[in-house]
């Protein structure tokens, strides 16, 4: 088996890849189209410093195929759109366009759930653009139940909902 690991991104070292990832088109609801490298880093720089934000890369045998930011909802503005539960732990996702995932996206995520889990995590909550229907059937594909369409400052989002079991919640 692959070895796996999610690990906390690195603004001085990752950058480069970032934003590679969030400059591609087919990145447009990760929401950094068109940001410089500047503006990037200055984003997760910012992620870096909150205690309530992470932002990891998920890596296989070494090799990056996504980035996933968590946050804790009774801290985030996002929780006041839903009803929140201790525990719970939001997510988002941004698979990356490389041959390293071709074939394993569906397990990798698993993998990435089960590591919340272990983190204490109860419920993974995902909110992604409800126009974004690549996301939507890829969460309901991994056992996620939809919740609410809501209207957020910066996008119409649709909440998916997933129990992962856990003691408490840490991003």
């Amino acid at each position: 088996m692959s070895s796996y690991r999610p690990r906390r991104l690195d603004p001085d070292t990752d950058l480069d890849l970032v934003h590679g990832w969030v400059s591609e088109p087919r990145a447009r609801f990760w929401g950094m189209l068109g940001k410089s490298r500047a503006e990037v880093e200055e984003i997760y720089r910012w992620i870096d410093e909150q205690e309530h934000l992470a932002a990891y890369l998920l890596e296989v045998d070494g090799v990056p195929i996504g980035l996933v930011q968590t946050y804790d909802p009774f801290v985030d503005e996002i929780g006041a759109f839903y009803d929140r539960r201790p525990g719970d732990v939001g997510v988002h996702l941004l698979l990356a366009d490389t041959p390293a995932r071709a074939g394993r996206t569906e397990r990798e995520l698993m993998r990435f759930l089960t590591w919340l889990a272990e983190q204490g995590t109860r419920r993974v909550v995902l909110e992604p653009d409800a126009d974004n229907e690549a996301s939507v059937r890829r969460g309901l594909a991994l056992g996620f139940t939809r919740g609410p369409v809501v209207d957020l400052p910066h996008k119409r989002a649709q909440f998916l909902f997933l129990d992962v079991g856990g003691e408490g919640s840490r991003t």
